[in-house]
């Protein structure tokens, strides 16, 4: 996303990425319907993935990257190529003579741990993404054990990200990330603690509020996608992104073993989902705004954590 603008940058994301993936999902409970032997439907499904190797020759390397390598002629060659496919003249000059010197240092991960304000940042940042992702994925996983068809249930969860990624789209164009964030992850960790005092007569509530709260992470999710991406400087950007998204696969791998603690007991779950989802909106509070600034391109111009 480091090649589009502001606006573009929350589209694509959303409607782009996001809303695709919500359409994949979609059709996952009916390619399934079909083929019901799990390895067959897996190796059908891993097999479908060829299909994005031609990318790599199609996708540019970011212009913000490549500057920080001191590669500016070929940033200014993707972005004289981007001007001409949108039939913008591009000017004389694109990049200032200072943002052409080479770099004095290759940034690692362990740059993240030697400065106090981005390590105290990244240790938030992976809480949240651990935590949104064992709330999403638990709810995903959970659907088989709902009342009704699993097939149906599974679509209906898939389908009530439509309407998050939408409305996802037009709240980040004009809302603070950071309270926006809190929000959702208020709302959905709430409607978890709220699972627990519905009774068994009543399976419809249970179901309506189990989608609201899986509409509550899929925003989140949505958000703090961005909002991670806004944060980290360019230089550390791929560093923080990487870190950020393993530890939302251990929090993936993790919420199979949150929802199977539901043979011990069917509200421990929603217990521990909407606890950690509601203590991470609290920690949310103390990472730095984003709304309407520019990337940072400098581990000097990432802003401070708050508190």
């Amino acid at each position: 996303t480091e090649v589009l603008s502001k606006t573009m940058r929350v589209v694509f994301t959303t409607l782009g990425a996001f809303l695709f993936y919500c359409l994949g999902y979609m059709t996952l409970p009916w390619i399934a319907y079909g083929i019901r032997e799990w390895r067959t439907l897996l190796a059908i499904l891993s097999t479908s993935a060829v299909v994005y190797i031609p990318l790599w020759w199609f996708i540019p390397e970011s212009p913000r990257w490549l500057i920080t390598q001191g590669r500016v002629e070929e940033a200014e060659a993707i972005v004289r190529d981007a001007a001409r496919k949108n039939k913008v003249e591009a000017p004389l000059v694109i990049f200032k003579e200072s943002e052409g010197t080479s770099p004095s240092r290759t940034y690692t991960m362990l740059d993240i741990l030697k400065s106090k304000n981005i390590r105290c940042i990244t240790l938030m940042c992976l809480l949240l993404w651990m935590a949104i992702n064992i709330g999403y994925f638990g709810l995903s996983l959970n659907t088989s054990n709902l009342s009704g068809d699993p097939f149906m249930n599974c679509f209906l969860s898939a389908t009530t990200e439509v309407p998050a990624y939408v409305v996802s789209t037009w709240l980040l164009r004009k809302c603070p990330r950071r309270a926006l964030l809190s929000s959702f992850l208020v709302i959905g960790g709430g409607v978890l603690l709220l699972i627990q005092f519905i009774p068994d007569s009543l399976q419809y509530v249970a179901l309506a509020l189990e989608m609201t709260g899986k509409f509550g992470f899929t925003m989140a999710f949505s958000i703090v996608y961005i909002y991670t991406a806004e944060i980290y400087p360019t230089v550390l950007r791929n560093v923080g992104m990487g870190m950020c998204s393993s530890a939302a696969r251990i929090g993936s791998i993790t919420a199979p073993y949150v929802i199977y603690l539901g043979t011990y007991n069917k509200v421990l779950p929603y217990i521990l989902m909407g606890s950690l989802t509601i203590a991470s909106s609290v920690v949310n509070f103390f990472l730095p705004e984003t709304l309407n600034r520019d990337l940072p391109e400098t581990m000097e111009q990432m802003q401070e954590c708050q508190g």
